[in-house]
């Protein structure tokens, strides 16, 4: 038996989690007629087709899916070798490649991982920030370790990834002193016409806090909308506008941010989850992120 090529395997398997031979060539940086090419290669080599039209893009055969199992195990272990090759001899240093989402607080994201860097093994952290679907779907080719984000993965998809829930931070109204000192008295009442800046509506935590002002009755001016949740305590830090923060941050957002908090809003919380491929964890870093634990929700991946 002809043994099998894999770079050919390669191009299936980044085609498989992108579902588009198109958006495929644009992230490998090789030309449609390339994949095509090798991917008619590799279904003649194994007999079965492995992908069939749905509308403009490709989904996977049942062959396929099968197939892109044993890809997803193939290049895990691929980097998992690459990672032993490197940390092998006098270096013994332990990585984690994170990805935290935009719209995640950063000095919450730093308190989170901290507990890695606390760690008593010899640990680098790698950092990559971005939007959650691109995060995603670089956990899926095995880029990055854990996502650290504001919501569960979704349902449905070609590749299982599974959501740790770290917690529930109750969230609160922060601004510059000066801002926090004429807003405070008379909260939450205070708030009508007050400069308010909120993450966009990607974010999870905005539909709450809309809901939170209008059973309170308050209308804000909303003066800026962000996407990413350091922008947005920038211009607060500024002075531009209230931002909303995790309270349990109270003493590190006047420290770091000089703001102080001008009210508790009721109900309205921040969720961190943790992403990875791993539903038992083994990578020591992610088990201690997720505080041992191994009961992660399924959830399908993209």
């Amino acid at each position: 038996m002809t043994p099998l090529n894999f770079k050919h395997l390669h191009y299936f398997w980044v085609v498989a989690h992108e579902g588009s031979i198109t958006r495929a060539a644009e992230r490998l940086g090789v030309a449609v007629q390339t994949i095509s090419g090798q991917l008619s290669l590799l279904e003649r080599q194994v007999g079965k087709a492995l992908f069939k039209s749905q509308g403009r893009g490709l989904v996977l055969s049942e062959a396929g899916h099968a197939a892109l199992g044993y890809a997803d195990r193939i290049f895990q272990l691929g980097d998992a070798l690459v990672d032993a090759v490197q940390s092998s001899g006098s270096d013994s240093t332990l990585r984690l490649r994170a990805g935290i989402s935009d719209g995640i607080p950063k000095l919450l994201a730093y308190r989170l991982l901290s507990k890695v860097t606390a760690m008593s093994d010899d640990v680098r952290l790698i950092c990559d920030e971005g939007e959650f679907e691109t995060l995603i779907a670089d956990l899926a080719l095995h880029r990055l370790d854990v996502v650290l984000t504001d919501r569960p993965a979704p349902v449905g998809g070609n590749l299982k990834v599974f959501s740790t829930h770290l917690g529930e931070f109750a969230t609160g109204l922060f601004a510059s002193r000066e801002l926090a000192e004429r807003y405070r008295t008379g909260f939450p009442n205070s708030l009508n016409d007050a400069p308010l800046l909120l993450p966009t509506r990607h974010n999870a935590l905005r539909n709450h806090i809309e809901r939170w002002l209008e059973n309170v009755g308050a209308r804000p001016k909303i003066v800026g909308e962000f996407e990413d949740s350091a922008l947005m305590t920038t211009f607060g830090r500024g002075g531009l506008g209230i931002f909303p923060a995790p309270l349990a941050l109270a003493e590190q957002v006047e420290s770091q941010l000089n703001a102080l908090a001008v009210g508790a809003m009721e109900g309205v919380s921040e969720q961190i989850y943790a992403i990875s491929n791993e539903r038992r964890i083994h990578h020591p870093a992610i088990a201690v992120l997720c505080g041992g634990s191994e009961g992660a929700t399924d959830q399908a991946g993209v």
